[in-house]
């Protein structure tokens, strides 16, 4: 059990490599300078390059890369002596408290992850990332938890009543589900009922989990403004649990005790709920753990659609203004959320089903 846990951990630390490499290539390759966009495009020469030499922007890509994992880092090298160097301790950026020297100039230190600042507001990535994390958390649980309950019921209404009206409905609709894209989705369920029906539903297109007043005494919350993102989120997972719920159903019904329990005298209704309702909601559960993670990443054009101030909107809104700095920030965040809850996820097979530890061997 020990060597499976050591193992799901560095497969989980090199996948954290892998992307924090790949958004940094990424964004770094993209076109644009983010110098010219917080000056301006009038800015004269050299006030742009003085922002790039302190943003360390003049630097080579590669040095720039050992930086940025240098500052992402907890156990991280520094030089205490030249305040010329390029990895300078910065007592400004970090809290740091010493472990060792390596040499007469290089310090190893250990520290939180430093995610820097913004290009545009200066406010620290670490501090727009605990503002908008809660908005996200939100929006993903309960699209979770509509598509769950909703998925379960409908799905085993549809095993229920197999080959009929309703049966036949909701796999029309589990196809549809899970083929449309969730930008468009978005799209179409804002126009109908926040633009079309938007006198009967008194919804708003965009708007926030907490609003401020007319006066500006406060913050308000409206719940009103959660039910169309988190119902166009939760459609692709809503489709997937019916499908699991009805076909899960279905091979439960099939199952000899519960011909024998029939058999019995029992009724069809005490049968679902005492004997296959729990038994047919294994794979839904393993769905719904996965489910969550992709659903974390999912947000990003949702979000934006609808005006909710969670990680997805700052991506796409950082992208348009080049601010590198948040927009690697909230991907990494988004990308260690999924990997903690896909490892969790490993490890707990592991503990429940052995056999999943001898073949990880």
């Amino acid at each position: 059990m020990f060597n499976f846990l050591i193992k799901r951990l560095l497969y989980a630390q090199l996948i954290l490599w892998g992307v924090v490499s790949l958004i940094f290539f990424l964004f770094n390759i993209l076109p644009g300078d983010p110098a010219k966009m917080m000056m301006g495009q009038r800015s004269d020469i050299s006030t742009i390059e003085s922002i790039r030499k302190e943003l360390g922007l003049d630097r080579s890509k590669s040095l720039q890369y050992l930086k940025y994992l240098n500052d992402l880092s907890p156990i991280s090298f520094h030089n205490n002596k030249k305040l010329d160097s390029y990895f300078y301790l910065d007592s400004e950026k970090y809290k740091a408290k010493e472990l060792f020297n390596t040499s007469s100039n290089v310090v190893v230190v250990l520290k939180a992850p430093y995610l820097r600042r913004s290009y545009q507001s200066k406010k620290l990535v670490s501090e727009i990332i605990r503002e908008t994390l809660p908005n996200t958390f939100i929006l993903a649980m309960v699209s979770i938890t509509f598509a769950t309950f909703l998925g379960i019921f409908l799905g085993i209404l549809a095993a229920i009543k197999k080959d009929g009206f309703f049966d036949r409905i909701s796999l029309l609709f589990s196809s549809l589900g899970m083929s449309l894209p969730s930008f468009f989705a978005a799209i179409i369920i804002g126009w109908i009922f926040a633009f079309v029906l938007g006198d009967f539903t008194g919804l708003n297109l965009t708007g926030n989990l907490y609003e401020i007043d007319d006066f500006g005494e406060g913050y308000h919350i409206q719940l009103k403004n959660l039910i169309l993102p988190a119902l166009t989120l939760g459609i692709r997972p809503l489709a997937i649990v019916i499908q699991l719920s009805r076909n899960s159903m279905l091979d439960i019904l099939s199952q000899d005790y519960i011909r024998t329990a029939r058999a019995k005298g029992l009724t069809f209704r005490y049968i679902i709920w005492k004997h296959a309702l729990k038994n047919s909601l294994n794979p839904v559960i393993t769905a719904v753990s996965g489910w969550f993670a992709s659903l974390m990443a999912g947000v990003v054009f949702i979000e934006y659609i609808f005006g909710w101030k969670g990680l997805g909107y700052v991506i796409v809104d950082s992208l348009n203004k080049y601010d590198f700095p948040v927009i690697m920030g909230c991907v990494l965040t988004i990308s260690v959320i999924f990997i903690i809850i896909n490892t969790s996820v490993d490890i707990l097979y592991g503990i429940l089903d052995p056999r999943i530890r001898l073949n990880s061997n």
